[in-house]
């Protein structure tokens, strides 16, 4: 939500404006994909990493503003609670070394960032949940203190007719009341934004839907919360309840704002953007002086500002994104990936995450008949609580129907076909090669970030106790993140 916002509060009149504006920007952006030659062009790859700052001792630093204001760099920006910053990496071709230039990129932003946080006693740690954070860290006062984060505190309020609960059920329970937004920003994310032509674009985002199972389970880097043993990645559970608004009434009629999704699409992008517009009210109601519909119209490519903002407030894992510049074009957002634990682990969980999107791509017709909506979205939530030990019932197997195994196997056996799919789209060879063998690397030895942490406190837990344990954990985490080494290489402690 990128757009100027410098009130908190807004009258229903203005809400019901947003909604008129929601729907000529739908009828604008029907209009638009109808044209040949829009959004046509060469893929790119961008992403967004977001980051924890910490102190000298690995717990929440809330001086995201400060660091923000002495950085001045345009890639940056400030997330929704105090510990979080975001660095916006800029979009590459994918054909040639998209990778490489990806890791550059965000070693350049995080020593940028690191310098300045040192000046505060602090730098930033890339992990999908900060296993220091506690409860005291959260509320009101951990909001970062603009108009647009309030606005979205108060709106979300609003909705709610009761208290909102935290359950999650992993090795231990958690049941934590949320009263704001600030559990939203409690998690960290690796999100990749890959463009594609309008024509492509229901396969592609079906087969992102496919392919976010297994490489997530390859991922999990986010264990604990709270102090809490929980999911593999605990995020996906957290982020998804942090800003459900719903009562139990609207919970039984109405889909939640962050979610899997809903159904296979079938047509064209239009269907997930009408969806996300005739199901979810609009939350900040920010209106532009655009008549959309005018401006196609006339041949120009509009803002569409309005559904951009909504958009952007309805979380997906998968999400479509509309964008006006470079002569207009969509993308897919994928969102699931966690943070850190290194750069070179985060290359390696993009080239897996893509390439696979792009093989299943081809198939996506048919595995969308063979694997149900449903099958698919049972995947993805195994897989965020059980990592490599997930049972995913898949198409992968070659048949003509599906098969059950552990995401360990499964991963090692997509590897192949998703490096194929890279080089076919011209990623040179040696951009990925290093990245597989890594992953490979990985999955056989089951060292994933969140094995890595678990393994660690409870090693250390006999010595320290359960609290101390955490915390030297998490030290020990930013010790060998800074080393740069693939987590999979990091030493465990002895029992």
């Amino acid at each position: 939500m990128a757009a100027t916002i410098d009130r908190e509060q807004y009258d229903e009149h203005e809400y019901e404006r947003m909604r008129a504006k929601l729907e000529q920007c739908l009828m604008a952006l029907d209009v638009l994909l109808q044209r040949p030659d829009f959004g046509v062009g060469p893929q790119t790859l961008g992403a967004e990493v977001e980051y924890f700052l910490v102190d000298e001792d690995g717990h929440p630093l809330g001086r995201n503003q400060e660091i923000h204001g002495a950085v001045t760099d345009e890639r940056l920006t400030k997330e929704v609670i105090r510990y979080n910053v975001e660095s916006n990496l800029t979009p590459v071709p994918l054909a040639g070394r998209p990778f490489d230039a990806m890791c550059r990129e965000m070693d350049e932003i995080a020593a940028m960032v690191d310098r300045t946080a040192a000046e505060h006693g602090g730098r930033t740690v890339s992990i999908g949940t900060l296993p220091t954070l506690r409860s005291e860290h959260l509320g009101l006062a951990a909001v970062t203190d603009e108009a647009r984060y309030r606005a979205l505190d108060n709106r979300l309020r609003k909705m709610r007719t009761q208290p909102h609960q935290v359950d999650i059920a992993g090795e231990d329970h958690l049941l934590a009341q949320a009263n704001d937004v600030s559990l939203e920003g409690a998690n960290t994310s690796f999100q990749l934004h890959v463009r594609v032509d309008p024509s492509r674009f229901v396969d592609l985002y079906n087969a992102a839907q496919i392919a976010t199972a297994p490489v997530l389970a390859v991922a999990g880097n986010s264990p604990f919360f709270l102090g809490h043993r929980l999911w593999e990645e605990t995020r996906i559970a957290l982020f998804q309840q942090s800003v459900d608004f719903r009562d139990d009434h609207r919970a039984r009629t109405l889909p939640p704002r962050v979610a899997f999704g809903e159904r296979w699409l079938e047509r064209s992008a239009m269907e997930v953007f009408a969806e996300a517009v005739r199901t979810h009210e609009p939350i900040l109601p920010i209106l532009s002086d655009e008549d959309p519909r005018a401006a196609v119209h006339v041949g120009k490519i509009p803002g569409l500002d309005e559904l951009r903002m909504h958009v952007g407030s309805i979380w997906t894992w998968n999400r479509a994104i509309y964008d006006p510049n470079a002569g207009g074009h969509l993308r897919v957002e994928l969102r699931a990936l966690p943070a850190g634990p290194t750069t070179i682990d985060m290359a390696a969980n993009a080239a897996f995450l893509l390439g696979l999107t792009l093989a299943v791509c081809e198939e996506a017709a048919a595995w969308t008949i063979l694997l149900s909506f449903d099958q698919a979205r049972d995947n993805f939530y195994r897989a965020a609580q059980h990592g490599l030990e997930a049972q995913l019932l898949t198409p992968f197997g070659g048949g003509d129907g599906l098969t059950r195994s552990t995401a360990r196997d499964l991963g090692l056996e997509l590897l192949a076909p998703s490096r194929r799919a890279l080089l076919a789209h011209d990623v040179e060879t040696d951009d990925i090669d290093g990245l597989f063998a890594l992953l490979e690397e990985r999955i056989s030895t089951g060292r994933t970030g969140a094995h890595w942490q678990r393994a660690t406190a409870a090693a250390l837990e006999p010595r320290y106790g359960w609290e101390r344990a955490l915390a030297t954990m998490t030290r020990r985490y930013i010790d060998a993140m800074t080393s740069g080494e693939p987590v999979h290489t990091w030493p465990l402690p002895a029992s």
